[in-house]
């Protein structure tokens, strides 16, 4: 798995730009249905209102979308790919404390993959309401969220090449209906004049909440982000001049229709109200179809996320699987679980879109200022080095832009912004305590040298009065130094069980910043009886220590490294391979500890979470049958409240056989 070069990333295509309008666009390419419908609400029509509202929308589209997504966090790609685990991954070397704003950002954005599905795919089928007015929407919502959760297996290899087309004619479609619309109240074309906006916010009553409406138009451009590396910078830019107009000229049809009914309550969705009736039905299918891609696009990231967290140390290593041979695709059974439970009890609870706007948005707000935090760091250090103060203006300004969005949607929290809080919460301390809890075992992991146990480990595979416990014994390890294991292992080998073999292999695994890195390096500390191999794996690659190091020792017996035939003379002399054993240490928290009361919660939770996770030989990708699992303590403070006294030995009284029948 190489990772993009910058020629690919910046190399337009036909193919491309398909892949990019099928998976990048389906959430803020179907925010024309809910938009403008949030601006308006049950308000009076009038043209301070929806010229302010539009305006807002194009401003917003501009200055957040294309200025800050488009043109500057897609040149922070790692190794050519993007999202918010990516960017923390190139700028986390420069302040410890930059995992804060990332596991928040990540946190949030997860959150926000539970509340779009819903709202995207009632939107689209509340239209039927416009030809059965008693319709009731939520079984068939419900129906579609269960079909596209119970796709995902099958992967999504054929996504960006089935999904293109269909959002080429949505695309088309909101342009061509949104044209016929403008034409018809062209005056419309004021609202790119910013007056109108800085008026709606400014003067019309309670305009500045309306901001928390009008951020709904540019939700999914942190998901354009993270699909850097699936379809690469220039398709995405150029493809996003398509889509924006698109968006636009609709945008600019809906408040012409509106504008037509001034004075008016409108009861019905303006997106709809623009369709011609004989295109109703045909433009509610389409939506249909755009919402179900936009949302199968953001379950997808959901799992590509949730992977770059469990490489990062922020999320607990739960199953992944590899439904396709697409670099990037994966599926995450839990997440996916997870996630369609999530789905269907925002519908049950919300019913009715209109009702889901309030805890829409609030979510994806935090995550973009997360996102500005980071990107700051990254152009202060790696794009704007010789104009430092223009990173400062960056800086200032979404801060302030994306600073007023929160307060706006904070006022959502009451009616239904708290429902993605406390989603995005629970996940945020899933994050934190995983991380904490890495820590705390890392800082008190004790490493020992292996030359000190160099002489005994060779006086134990040379004593014959120890039954061999394999050939070939490899043990995992968290020893990062290639001189260092941890002593855990030595006392795994010398006295839990003394584990004889003819040759002792420690692995292990270093998770760099690049996505795709796949290489390793051997230490041979003596030859054919003491190996250590360290793989360098990208946080987005699949962890098959199981035929890496099989690839590994087939590279050293082709050099004459090692010498894996089996030691046992009527095998030896048949060239018969010996057999390998893996040994995996898993830990368990010690009841001898005296902790801090956070750090315990901490560590119960770690441990309790952790027991409803995959186990390390799995994780590893390690052949079951050749692996022995110990469970070894981890002591993080031995207990010092236990004080014994110790007496002078006295004679006991004894019991006669009558007086022992008593009792």
């Amino acid at each position: 798995m190489k990772s993009n070069s910058h020629g690919s990333l910046d190399r337009v295509s036909g193919a491309g730009l398909l892949v990019a309008l099928g998976i990048i666009y389906g959430d803020i390419g179907t925010s024309p249905l809910y938009v403008m419908k949030a601006i308006v609400g049950s308000r009076s029509i009038s043209e301070e209102l929806v010229l302010g509202g539009l305006s807002c929308i194009i401003w917003t589209l501009t200055l957040q979308t294309t200025v800050k997504y488009v043109i500057l966090t897609l040149r922070a790609d790692n190794n050519g790919e993007g999202g918010i685990f990516s960017l923390y991954a190139l700028v986390r070397r420069y302040r410890n404390w930059l995992y804060i704003p990332a596991i928040i950002g990540g946190a949030s954005l997860l959150a926000d993959g539970i509340i779009t599905p819903p709202i995207s795919v009632s939107s689209a089928i509340e239209g039927l309401r416009l030809l059965n007015p008693d319709i009731n929407t939520v079984p068939i919502v419900i129906g579609i969220l269960v079909l596209l959760f119970f796709v995902q297996a099958l992967g999504t290899n054929v996504v960006g090449f089935a999904f293109g087309p269909l959002m080429f004619v949505w695309f088309g479609m909101l342009f061509i209906v949104g044209l016929a619309a403008l034409v018809q109240f062209p005056h419309v074309l004021a609202a790119f004049n910013p007056y109108y906006g800085y008026n709606l916010l400014a003067n019309y009553p309670e305009g500045f909440w309306l901001l928390g409406a009008v951020f709904l138009c540019t939700t999914g451009a942190e998901a354009l982000y993270s699909d850097l590396g699936h379809c690469g910078r220039a398709n995405i830019r150029v493809s996003w001049i398509f889509v924006k107009i698109s968006l636009i000229v609709n945008y600019l049809g809906q408040a012409s229709w509106l504008l037509r009914h001034t004075g008016e309550k409108v009861t019905i969705n303006p997106f709809f109200s623009v369709m011609p009736a004989w295109f109703l039905l045909p433009s509610i299918i389409i939506a249909t179809m755009a919402a179900i891609i936009a949302s199968q696009a953001l379950i997808s990231g959901s799992f590509t996320l949730i992977s770059e967290a469990i490489r990062l140390n922020f999320w607990p290593k739960v199953r992944l699987q590899f439904p396709s041979n697409i670099r990037g695709q994966l599926y995450v059974p839990s997440i996916n679980w997870l996630f369609m439970i999530g789905c269907i009890g925002v519908v049950l609870y919300f019913e009715e879109s209109s009702q889901m706007e309030a805890a829409y948005g609030l979510a994806i707000t935090i995550t973009m200022l997360a996102t500005t935090i980071l990107l700051s760091f990254y152009l202060y250090a790696h794009m704007w080095r010789r104009y430092r103060p223009l990173v400062a203006v960056f800086l200032l300004t979404y801060l302030g832009i994306e600073g007023a969005f929160l307060i706006a949607n904070l006022e959502k929290f009451p009616n239904g912004g708290y429902v993605s809080l406390l989603i995005g919460s629970l996940l945020l301390l899933i994050m934190y305590i995983w991380r904490r809890a890495n820590i705390i075992k890392a800082r008190l992991t004790e490493f020992v040298k292996i030359e000190d146990y160099i002489d005994l480990l060779k006086d134990l595979s040379a004593d014959s009065s120890i039954p061999k416990y394999s050939t070939h014994l490899v043990f995992m390890t968290n020893a990062s130094k290639q001189d260092e294991i941890e002593a855990k292992t030595v006392y795994s080998i010398f006295q839990k069980r003394p584990k004889r073999a003819d040759i002792y292999w420690f692995i292990h695994v270093e998770t760099t910043d690049e996505p795709y890195t796949q290489s390793y390096k051997v230490d041979t500390i003596v030859h054919n009886d003491l190996y250590k191999i360290t793989f360098f794996l990208g946080f987005r690659v699949e962890q098959r220590i199981n035929l890496f190091f099989r690839r590994v020792i087939e590279d050293l017996v082709r050099n004459k490294e090692v010498d894996i035939t089996s030691r046992y003379e009527s095998l030896k002399s048949n060239n018969v391979i010996g057999d390998f054993r893996f040994v995996v240490l898993e830990r368990f928290l010690s009841f001898e500890n005296e902790l801090p009361r956070d750090e315990r919660f901490i560590m119960e939770v770690y441990f309790w979470i952790k027991s409803y996770t995959n186990t390390e030989d799995k994780w590893f990708g390690l052949d079951s049958s050749s692996v022995k699992i110990e469970k070894v303590p981890l002591v993080i403070r031995s207990a010092t409240n236990v004080h014994l006294k110790r007496v002078e030995n006295t004679p006991y009284r004894t019991y006669s056989a009558e007086e022992q029948t008593e009792f």
